[in-house]
């Protein structure tokens, strides 16, 4: 990974900005970037069981042409819908480096989350696009090509939705935490390391999962919380945020803090994404 940054892009015009803001609030903005993603989906599903080879990047984490060619129809399409509105994408950044920094309005990309179990044909990858507003999360869209299923925010402030094999949206919300909550986890974690994770944020039980769609199962109400200590990158968490939050979730760091993007090397420490 280049170690120089890259300069911020020119300043988005006054009449994009006004565009972005009512397409966000319409719902518009949603919709489109589902379609977007699901488009990419259907790209990364050509290569799945493919034997499809993988490369090693800079930070050792692996990388395929499926990731490559779900980022560049992401970007194209972004692009032409929006254009001038900085994007930040995962390849894209180990390629080029990482922006000096972002304000105001920027995406944030995914094009393939979980790339290992991807290329071990397990079907817990996804594609991953949200937008960024003052450093908060304001709109995410998570598709999960294995099983057409796509989940994303809805209108400004209009819940979150779900739908599988292009049928129609259905409105998804957290659950109230039950008596019983039940965690998510990452893979990476032993059962030792996990038990003691879930217990201190009140959870009884737990599951092993791969990439972003923890944050999904946990906004349509199956599970109820994903605790995390090892780093992450914003653009594994901001498409799930964006999800859950719509949902009616949040996702907290242990100060008690919402999750905020466009941090330095845009590296997330220590969170747990919350349910009902």
């Amino acid at each position: 990974m280049s170690s120089t940054p890259k300069s911020l892009m020119s300043p988005v015009s006054p009449e994009m900005l006004e565009r972005l803001e009512a397409d966000l609030v319409s719902g518009r903005l949603a919709e489109v970037i589902a379609e977007i993603a699901e488009e990419a989906a259907e790209i990364i599903r050509g290569f799945w069981h493919g034997g499809v080879a993988a490369e090693r990047k800079a930070d050792d984490s692996p990388v395929t042409e499926a990731d490559r060619a779900a980022e560049r129809l992401i970007l194209q399409r972004l692009a032409a819908e929006w254009p001038g509105v900085q994007t930040v994408a995962e390849e894209q950044v180990s390629d080029s480096g990482l922006p000096a920094g972002c304000d105001g309005w920027f995406w944030l990309i995914d094009p393939l989350d979980g790339t290992r179990g991807f290329v071990q044909g397990r079907e817990a990858f996804s594609v991953n696009i949200a937008l960024v507003r003052d450093h908060q999360v304001v709109a995410g869209v998570v598709v999960a090509p294995a099983t057409h299923t796509t989940w994303r925010s809805g209108p400004l402030g209009g819940g979150a939705f779900r739908r599988q094999n292009d049928e129609h949206w259905h409105p998804i919300h957290v659950r109230e935490r039950p008596a019983e909550p039940v965690a998510l986890v990452s893979h990476s974690l032993s059962d030792e390391e996990a038990e003691r994770l879930i217990r201190r944020h009140g959870c009884t039980q737990w599951q092993a999962l791969d990439s972003s769609l923890k944050l999904c199962l946990i906004a349509e109400g199956r599970f109820d919380a994903y605790p995390r200590t090892g780093p992450t990158s914003e653009w594994d968490i901001a498409a799930g945020h964006g999800v859950l939050q719509a949902a009616g979730g949040r996702i907290i760091t242990p100060d008690g803090l919402s999750l905020m993007y466009g941090k330095p090397n845009f590296a997330n420490g220590a969170f747990v994404a919350l349910g009902g």
